[in-house]
Protein backbone atom coordinates (compact mmCIF):
# COMPACT_ATOMS: atom_id res chain seq x y z
CA UNK A 1 0.00 0.00 0.00
CA UNK A 2 2.83 2.52 0.48
CA UNK A 3 4.22 1.93 -2.87
CA UNK A 4 0.76 2.84 -4.23
CA UNK A 5 0.79 6.01 -2.04
CA UNK A 6 4.32 6.88 -2.93
CA UNK A 7 3.35 6.53 -6.91
CA UNK A 8 0.80 8.45 -6.23
CA UNK A 9 3.03 11.37 -4.58
CA UNK A 10 5.26 11.28 -7.41
CA UNK A 11 2.59 11.37 -9.72
CA UNK A 12 0.74 14.16 -8.40
CA UNK A 13 4.83 15.58 -7.99
CA UNK A 14 5.50 14.69 -11.96
CA UNK A 15 2.11 16.77 -12.88
CA UNK A 16 2.63 19.95 -11.24
CA UNK A 17 6.28 20.41 -12.58
CA UNK A 18 5.14 19.60 -16.15
CA UNK A 19 2.24 22.03 -15.19
CA UNK A 20 5.05 24.81 -13.69
CA UNK A 21 7.23 24.14 -16.30
CA UNK A 22 5.19 24.63 -19.33
CA UNK A 23 3.72 28.20 -17.66
CA UNK A 24 7.07 29.37 -17.06
CA UNK A 25 8.37 28.51 -20.50
CA UNK A 26 5.22 29.47 -22.29
CA UNK A 27 5.14 33.25 -20.97
CA UNK A 28 6.43 36.02 -19.07
CA UNK A 29 6.18 35.86 -15.58
CA UNK A 30 4.41 38.54 -14.44
CA UNK A 31 5.43 40.29 -10.86
CA UNK A 32 2.71 38.84 -8.78
CA UNK A 33 3.24 35.48 -9.65
CA UNK A 34 2.72 33.58 -6.89
CA UNK A 35 4.03 29.53 -6.06
CA UNK A 36 2.60 27.18 -3.62
CA UNK A 37 4.44 24.17 -2.59
CA UNK A 38 2.78 21.10 -1.07
CA UNK A 39 4.22 18.37 1.01
CA UNK A 40 1.89 15.76 -0.62
CA UNK A 41 3.57 12.32 1.09
CA UNK A 42 2.68 14.63 4.56
CA UNK A 43 -0.81 15.68 3.26
CA UNK A 44 -1.68 11.50 2.30
CA UNK A 45 -0.14 10.52 5.80
CA UNK A 46 -2.53 12.50 7.31
CA UNK A 47 -5.79 11.80 5.67
CA UNK A 48 -8.81 10.82 6.99
CA UNK A 49 -9.50 8.98 4.34
CA UNK A 50 -6.21 7.23 3.69
CA UNK A 51 -6.49 6.15 7.82
CA UNK A 52 -9.60 4.72 7.41
CA UNK A 53 -8.65 2.95 4.53
CA UNK A 54 -5.57 1.30 5.57
CA UNK A 55 -7.85 0.48 8.52
CA UNK A 56 -10.19 -1.49 6.05
CA UNK A 57 -7.50 -3.10 4.56
CA UNK A 58 -5.95 -4.49 7.78
CA UNK A 59 -9.71 -6.14 8.92
CA UNK A 60 -9.76 -7.45 4.98
CA UNK A 61 -6.28 -9.07 5.31
CA UNK A 62 -7.35 -10.44 8.34
CA UNK A 63 -10.66 -12.06 6.99
CA UNK A 64 -8.45 -13.59 3.90
CA UNK A 65 -5.93 -15.21 6.62
CA UNK A 66 -8.96 -16.68 8.35
CA UNK A 67 -10.28 -18.03 5.23
CA UNK A 68 -7.06 -19.57 4.03
CA UNK A 69 -6.62 -21.16 7.32
CA UNK A 70 -10.18 -22.59 7.05
CA UNK A 71 -9.47 -23.64 3.84
CA UNK A 72 -5.86 -25.55 5.04
CA UNK A 73 -7.83 -27.04 7.73
CA UNK A 74 -10.70 -28.23 5.81
CA UNK A 75 -7.75 -29.53 3.24
CA UNK A 76 -6.17 -31.23 5.75
CA UNK A 77 -9.07 -33.20 7.49
CA UNK A 78 -9.79 -34.51 3.22
CA UNK A 79 -8.41 -37.74 3.16
CA UNK A 80 -9.73 -38.65 -0.17
CA UNK A 81 -6.73 -37.30 -2.96
CA UNK A 82 -9.63 -36.57 -5.58
CA UNK A 83 -11.88 -34.19 -3.08
CA UNK A 84 -8.51 -32.80 -1.80
CA UNK A 85 -7.63 -31.61 -5.16
CA UNK A 86 -11.51 -30.29 -5.97
CA UNK A 87 -11.03 -28.69 -2.29
CA UNK A 88 -7.62 -27.21 -3.40
CA UNK A 89 -8.47 -25.41 -6.48
CA UNK A 90 -12.07 -24.45 -5.49
CA UNK A 91 -10.39 -22.51 -2.61
CA UNK A 92 -7.74 -21.60 -4.79
CA UNK A 93 -10.44 -19.87 -7.00
CA UNK A 94 -12.64 -18.28 -4.52
CA UNK A 95 -9.66 -16.79 -2.89
CA UNK A 96 -8.46 -15.58 -6.18
CA UNK A 97 -11.91 -13.73 -6.49
CA UNK A 98 -12.00 -11.93 -3.13
CA UNK A 99 -8.39 -10.61 -3.84
CA UNK A 100 -9.40 -9.67 -7.10
CA UNK A 101 -12.41 -7.79 -5.40
CA UNK A 102 -10.36 -6.28 -2.34
CA UNK A 103 -7.93 -4.95 -5.16
CA UNK A 104 -10.49 -3.48 -7.49
CA UNK A 105 -12.44 -1.76 -4.14
CA UNK A 106 -8.83 -0.70 -3.00
CA UNK A 107 -7.97 0.92 -6.04
CA UNK A 108 -11.63 2.61 -6.61
CA UNK A 109 -11.03 4.39 -3.30
CA UNK A 110 -7.59 5.12 -3.51
CA UNK A 111 -8.29 7.02 -6.94
CA UNK A 112 -11.26 9.12 -4.63
CA UNK A 113 -9.07 9.40 -2.16
CA UNK A 114 -6.23 11.23 -4.95
CA UNK A 115 -9.11 13.06 -6.47
CA UNK A 116 -10.00 14.93 -3.13
CA UNK A 117 -6.81 16.25 -2.01
CA UNK A 118 -6.52 17.14 -5.60
CA UNK A 119 -9.46 19.27 -5.69
CA UNK A 120 -8.29 20.56 -1.68
CA UNK A 121 -5.10 21.72 -3.09
CA UNK A 122 -6.85 23.75 -6.45
CA UNK A 123 -9.32 25.04 -4.03
CA UNK A 124 -6.76 26.58 -1.61
CA UNK A 125 -4.72 27.20 -4.92
CA UNK A 126 -7.49 29.62 -6.36
CA UNK A 127 -8.58 30.84 -3.06
CA UNK A 128 -4.72 31.92 -2.34
CA UNK A 129 -4.82 33.12 -5.80
CA UNK A 130 -1.06 30.80 -6.57
CA UNK A 131 -0.51 30.43 -10.41
CA UNK A 132 1.18 26.89 -9.76
CA UNK A 133 1.42 24.76 -6.83
CA UNK A 134 4.26 22.38 -6.92
CA UNK A 135 5.40 19.25 -4.70
CA UNK A 136 7.75 20.74 -1.98
CA UNK A 137 10.42 17.77 -3.01
CA UNK A 138 10.42 19.47 -6.47
CA UNK A 139 11.26 22.90 -5.14
CA UNK A 140 14.60 24.12 -4.03
CA UNK A 141 13.71 27.35 -2.72
CA UNK A 142 10.86 29.81 -2.51
CA UNK A 143 7.23 29.13 -2.95
CA UNK A 144 4.48 29.71 -0.14
CA UNK A 145 4.15 26.18 1.78
CA UNK A 146 0.66 25.22 1.93
CA UNK A 147 1.05 22.01 3.31
CA UNK A 148 -0.39 22.73 6.73
CA UNK A 149 -3.63 23.89 5.84
CA UNK A 150 -4.28 20.84 2.59
CA UNK A 151 -3.46 18.90 5.64
CA UNK A 152 -6.58 20.36 7.97
CA UNK A 153 -9.20 20.36 4.79
CA UNK A 154 -8.31 16.48 4.69
CA UNK A 155 -8.43 15.42 7.95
Amino acid sequence: MNNKIKLLAIGIAAFALGLGVNNFAMSDVPANFKVAVVDVPQVVASSAQVQALKKEQQAKAQDVIKYIEKARKDVAATTDEKKKKSLEEKYNKELATKREAIEKEYTTKLQAIDKNISEKINEKAKAGSYNVVLAKGVVLYGGDDITADIVKMVK
